[in-house]
């Protein structure tokens, strides 16, 4: 087995980083290690791994932040229990009372809340910005900026930010850059080979890829950075379980076979959707219509599975499309291999209502799923009527 992974293609990567067969018996899949504490070889004899209590560390876990840091190009990785926990304990590492941070546009409703509603208590401020618009973003900025905080592309409006662009910006400031990659994953998209500084993901979504487990992990490849998200980790707990942990791994597997058939059949949708005449607008990056068609272009290998659209009969028309598809499942979250279809602005951004970062009350967001491509085309359009 390479020791170096950056050597090896990312499906190779995703398989074999952080995997070898287990030692003693020969599994080739990572063992589950349900197990709450650890034997020692007299006080402070920790054995391989310095493991000790599992909400410090264990080896499934382990296994899986080896494997993400691959994908990621990164140094370092770091599980959490959800995205939202590992969001937090970033904002938490990154932030103190009297700092600010510049938050997107248009971004996931659990963010915007966390920051708007927790963290201005604790005394940190933000302003919004659009990502897009460089200059907005370098008017934004203050002396006491610590982070600008990235998703592209966005949820629910698939903006596209010029990652390289805002690191830039981002270090001019003394500040950093923190990217989340949910929805693009590192098969599209690696941020910190962009100049991004931190790389967040909720694993719940693409890498587990399978809507049936919830997870978080943070990447970077600053050593200083990495001991303190490791130490606030530990101390407040929010640390995925073995099981967790492997299921996500497991999902990882196949994540490039995945995101190439969401990719798929997605631009199928798009461009069914582009010319129905119930629909609005179409937000999707890989249409050259997109305003961040280009940039998107240069930073992501494909453009990903998710389309958000407007209908052109307001609000009740783009619920009873909801109501009506029998492929896509009405729900919340995204990246599984099951098509799903949401209303953000009653469902995943309900937060946003009324500031800012409020979505159209006629927007409809897709997850488009691996299933037959014509038959989901076919689905959206008996809904659409």
């Amino acid at each position: 087995m390479a020791d170096d992974y950056s050597l090896l293609g990312f499906e190779t990567r995703a398989i074999h980083a952080g995997q070898n067969p287990d030692p003693r018996t020969g599994a080739v899949i990572v063992p589950i290690y349900q197990t709450s504490t650890y034997a020692q070889d007299g006080v402070g004899g920790t054995r391989e791994g310095d493991y000790e209590y599992s909400r410090t560390a264990n080896p499934t876990r382990t296994a899986l932040e080896v494997a993400l840091a691959a994908l990621e190009g990164a140094r370092h990785g770091l599980a959490y229990a959800s995205g939202m926990a590992a969001s937090d304990v970033l904002l938490r590492a990154t932030l103190r009372p009297g700092d600010h941070l510049v938050l997107g546009n248009d971004a996931y409703g659990g963010t915007f809340r966390l920051i708007d509603k927790v963290l201005s208590l604790w005394g940190v401020e933000h302003t919004v910005a659009d990502l897009g618009n460089i200059a907005e973003v370098r008017a934004a900025i203050r002396p006491e900026t610590k982070l600008i905080w990235c998703e592209s592309p966005t949820n629910p409006m698939l903006g596209i930010a010029d990652i390289a662009a805002l690191a830039e910006v981002a270090h001019g400031a003394g500040a950093r850059l923190v990217v989340d990659n949910t929805f693009a994953t590192p098969y599209l998209q690696n941020p910190l080979s962009l100049g991004a500084d931190v790389v967040l993901h909720s694993t719940t979504k693409y890498l587990g890829g399978h809507s049936d487990v919830v997870g978080g992990a943070i990447l970077t490849n600053e050593d200083e950075l990495r001991e303190q998200l490791f130490y606030l980790r530990n101390a407040a707990g929010a640390v995925p379980g073995p099981f967790d942990a492997w299921l996500t791994l497991r999902g990882i597997k196949t994540l490039a076979l995945r995101m190439e058939r969401h990719s798929d059949n997605a631009e199928l949708i798009a461009r069914m959707l582009l010319k129905h005449p119930k629909v609005e607008r179409v937000y999707y990056p890989g249409l050259p219509e997109h305003p961040g068609h280009e940039v998107a272009s240069k930073q992501m290998r494909r453009f990903g599975g998710m389309i958000s659209f407007t209908h052109v009969d307001g609000e009740q028309a783009a619920l009873e499309v909801a109501s009506k598809t029998k492929l896509f499942i009405l729900a919340e979250s995204l990246g599984g291999i099951e098509s799903l279809i949401e209303h953000p602005g009653r469902m995943t951004h309900a937060s946003t209502a009324g500031s800012t970062l409020e979505v159209p009350d006629n927007l409809l967001r897709l997850s488009v799923g691996i299933e037959d491509g014509s038959d989901l085309v076919a689905d959206l359009s008996q809904a659409l009527g």
